[in-house]
């Protein structure tokens, strides 16, 4: 370990030879940039960031609190250099309770970003300029203080078993309700249960934030302190909108098949819900819920078991080794899917005609339904197809993985689907008897009032949850893990987080549930899936990263991939798509401290699939697939830009984040913004502008909707600087002389172009629901022979500065550049080279003297792993 700096080791205490020992952080007093006197918080000694502070409110400087922490040395010093920068609020009430509101104090005519759940498992950006302008269920605000050239971060946190959102107020106030989630716990007065920072990039703002934090509380860890999972630059495939829960082996095998056939083979698949052993109160012990497809039906239902259900547990070893499953319909699930659907919306026009006009007697649609029912069922009855009598090889999960393992040599990953809880309404506590579970109600926060309308929600409320007790959280996620991963399973897809907080009355309360559930979750995950194999999804709740990503390290930043609108606007088919867009991008900026964001599935087939991928291919996340069954439901030459043929993708080294100038701004309804997020690859930024304009919050009706007349062309700039590139040291070749200016592509058009610090923005128009991707390269100069040169790498792929691997200057007239993929390589070259290489075969090359663009062909060599080392000689 190097020797620390004089003054910092005075003040932190380092036991090197026991690493494991928590060392103790006793922050250098510095004056702090807060300061609340009069009922005025200012930053900075001048600026007023709230007035009218209530007299019960307190501010207490970060440096204060005594901290014990387990956090790595590196973030120990960031957060002691920067403890003058935030502190905590807190207050003191009369009365003690399990539910306190009380205002922070009030701004208008400021700025603001923020974050907000829309549903108990969701969240999204939001912009104003008042404390008023605040939604309920608010995560975190971000303030713009111009005058000062800073911005100031307001995130309501845990404290004690209580924990904390803002909403807002009258008159500008911003409120913070601080709750138990239990009639038995209560309290009156808290010292830190909100935390105040301030910082001149608001980049830095999030990660000083959330780093203190991390060091405060002990409770959770920065992604910088973790593992990410295998899956994270993998290609993959879903199950969920493909065959809902109709999924089965027969399934699974076709789709994979299919993709393979297509030229790119998933390299892990996740099997959604729809293979649990579930069933519902006052079913036969033990038997299965059968013939489910839609989401909703399920909801109801409980987890009887930790095997596979009766249609996998019919599997017979070997039995589509030979066969490679050609019984099987493809066609079959979708419908199947549309044979559910119309039953379904027979159902829902009863239900509607007894609610508004009492009409009880409806022969016609009880016909119907009838009918579609008998349809169903024969559909399902013809679904029976014997997979072989003897067991010769096993059966069941462990058989299927084994042989889809075998058949399929380029796929790693198995995850399957389950809920926090087991399923959708937890386990039924006669068949799960060891784990002393409970069926319990379902009481829904008064914080989530405002939130939209959720069929999740409603089914849950309906059933209740037949929770484990959290003594027993950590064998339940243990016997459950450790089963999946002896019957080959690798991982999870985590579903459905936030319902702990609304079964907490009997168990201290909703902070003190979810930590003996998260401490089982992290045992059991470190024992059975590596440590990283989880994906956490319905999760969006500030109590999730506080408490629950000690080991998680990826989770979904946006809602679930709607492909039509489920209310029934023929537009939504349009306008969902943007707004996933905002939901990621947003949430990106806090999550992104603690988890790797996960942009989830799209289909390749639909409509806006372009811009889906555009955005997943510079995400940084993995990218994944829940396409149909069937040929002509793959778009392959799209997928082809997003993955390579051994299904790896060329992923860029950071998250994707909203640009300075999209932070502020409204770009599902204001009729002008662009959104635009930044990411890096090793030797070059990408920029992706997105139109998202035609929808958005209505604060009135408590949901989404379309404005149709926002559905319209925008306009914007794009500019080098737009790329925080500060915020990604990897992002510079230290290897290469950096001249100053980049070479710029447009994915669109094709084209090239060179802009630096001090050029002119380029200007740029979208149509609806349409987008641009913008790459830029350093340029390099080779030494003494004054050739300039950048690598855009293979253009055939959306990132195509990610298939860039390595570069290298070999001479004063020669480089070399390393490339993953196969398809059309390009660079800018000043001169023409007089020779070029793809390892040691010359290469067909073409050069424009007026654009300088350099071009050639480049194949997929699989003994290297498809990386081509490429020589450029002038």
């Amino acid at each position: 370990m190097a020797p620390l700096n004089e003054s910092l080791a005075t003040t932190i205490h380092v036991i090197e030879t026991k690493p494991l020992v928590s060392p103790k952080l006793k922050p250098a007093l510095q004056e702090n940039c807060f300061n609340l006197s009069q009922g005025i918080l200012r930053a900075k000694h001048s600026s007023p960031i709230l007035f009218d502070v209530p007299q019960n409110l307190t501010f207490t400087p970060f440096a204060s609190h005594s901290i014990s922490t387990d956090a790595p040395l590196p973030t120990l010093l960031r957060v002691q250099a920067n403890a003058h920068k935030g502190g905590f609020l807190g207050f003191t009430q009369e009365s003690l309770s399990d539910l306190l509101t009380n205002s922070l104090g009030r701004f208008e005519d400021r700025e603001f970003l923020s974050v907000f759940r829309f549903k108990m498992w969701w969240s999204t950006a939001w912009v104003g300029k008042s404390g008023s302008d605040l939604q309920a269920e608010t995560q975190w605000v971000m303030l713009k203080v111009p005058e000062i050239d800073s911005y100031v971060a307001i995130i309501p946190i845990i404290e004690g078993s209580f924990r904390a959102a803002l909403n807002p107020g009258e008159n500008g106030n911003v409120l913070i309700s601080v709750e138990s989630g239990s009639t038995k716990v209560k309290e009156s007065s808290f010292n830190a249960i909100a935390y105040v920072h301030i910082c001149d990039s608001p980049y830095d703002l999030m990660r000083e934030a959330f780093s203190a934090l991390r060091v405060h509380m002990n409770t959770f860890k920065l992604l910088e302190e973790k593992k990410l999972p295998t899956i994270v630059d993998k290609f993959g495939w879903c199950t969920w909108d493909a065959c809902y829960l109709t999924v089965d082996p027969a399934t699974i095998w076709t789709g994979v098949k299919e993709f393979e056939d297509g030229g790119v083979c998933p390299k892990f698949v996740i099997i959604d819900d729809g293979w649990q052993s579930i069933s519902f109160d006052g079913d036969e012990a033990g038997k299965d819920a059968e013939n489910l497809v839609l989401g909703g039906e399920q909801m109801t239902a409980r987890l009887h078991s930790f095997e596979e259900c009766k249609k996998f547990r019919n599997y017979k070893g070997g039995s589509f080794l030979a066969s490679d499953a050609s019984h099987f319909d493809p066609h079959k699930p979708k419908m199947i899917i549309y044979k559910a659907t119309e039953r379904i919306q027979a159902i829902i026009e009863k239900q509607k005609l007894i609610r508004e006009f009492g009409e009880h007697d409806l022969p016609e649609l009880d016909e119907k339904i009838k009918k579609f029912s008998e349809e169903l069922n024969a559909m399902f009855d013809g679904e029976q197809v014997s997979l072989g009598s003897k067991d010769v090889s096993g059966s069941g999960m462990k058989a299927f993985t084994k042989d889809l393992r075998t058949r399929f040599k380029n796929l790693d990953g198995i995850y399957v689907w389950h809920a926090l809880c087991g399923a959708w309404n937890g386990v039924r506590p006669e068949s799960l008897t060891h784990l002393e579970s409970k069926v319990v109600p379902f009481d829904i926060s008064p914080g989530l009032d405002a939130s939209m309308t959720d069929l999740a929600v409603d089914r849950i409320v309906e059933a209740g949850i037949g929770l484990v007790h959290p003594s027993k959280a950590h064998e339940f996620y243990d016997s459950m893990h450790s089963y999946l991963a002896s019957v080959g399973v690798t991982g999870a897809k985590i579903d459905v987080f936030q319902t702990l907080e609304s079964v907490a009355e009997e168990h201290g309360g909703r902070v003190e549930l979810a930590k003996s559930y998260y401490d089982g979750l992290t045992k059991s995950m470190v024992k059975n899936f590596n440590g990283t194999e989880i994906i956490a999804s319905m999760q969006q709740c500030n109590e999730f990263f506080f408490l629950a990503t000690k080991q998680i390290s990826i989770g979904r930043v946006g809602d679930d991939f709607w492909w039509q609108d489920p209310h029934g606007d023929p537009q939504g088919v349009y306008w969902l798509q943007g707004l996933h867009m905002i939901h990621c991008s947003y949430n990106s900026l806090w999550m992104g401290q603690m988890i790797q964001p996960d942009w989830d599935m799209f289909q390749s087939d639909h409509v806006c699939a372009e811009y889906h991928a555009a955005s997943r291919a510079i995400s940084g996340g993995p990218i994944y697939l829940s396409d149909h069954l069937g040929q002509a439901s793959h778009n392959f030459e799209l997928i082809k830009k997003l993955a390579f043929f051994d299904g790896t993708v060329p992923r860029c080294l950071h998250y994707a984040l909203p640009t300075r100038d999209s932070l502020f701004k409204n770009p599902l309804f204001d009729k002008e913004s662009i959104l635009k997020i930044f990411n890096f690859n090793k030797f070059g930024g990408v920029i992706g502008a997105f139109n998202c304009q035609g929808a958005g919050w209505s604060p009135k009706e408590h949901r989404f909707k379309g404005y149709k007349e926002c559905y319209m062309s925008v306009s914007g700039t794009i500019h080098v600087s737009d790329i925080e590139w500060d915020q990604n040291p990897e992002a510079v070749a230290s290897q290469v002389i950096y001249t100053g200016d980049y070479l710029v592509y447009k994915n669109q058009s094709e084209e090239i172009l060179f802009m630096n610090l001090k050029s002119d923005a380029m200007e740029i128009t979208l149509e609806p629901s349409s987008f641009d991707l913008f790459s830029f390269v350093p340029v390099t100069e080779l030494g003494s022979s004054g050739v300039r040169f950048a690598p855009l790498g293979l253009v055939n792929m959306f990132n195509c500065v990610g298939t860039v691997q390595e570069m290298e200057i070999t001479g004063d007239n020669s480089i070399t550049v390393e490339v993953k993929g196969e398809g059309s390589f390009m660079a800018y070259s000043s001169s023409a080279p007089e020779m070029c290489y793809v390892g040691d075969k010359k290469a067909e090359f073409k050069w424009e003297e007026e654009t300088g663009k350099l071009s050639f062909c480049v194949p997929w060599v699989e003994d290297s792993g498809g990386i081509s080392r490429l020589s450029v000689t002038f």
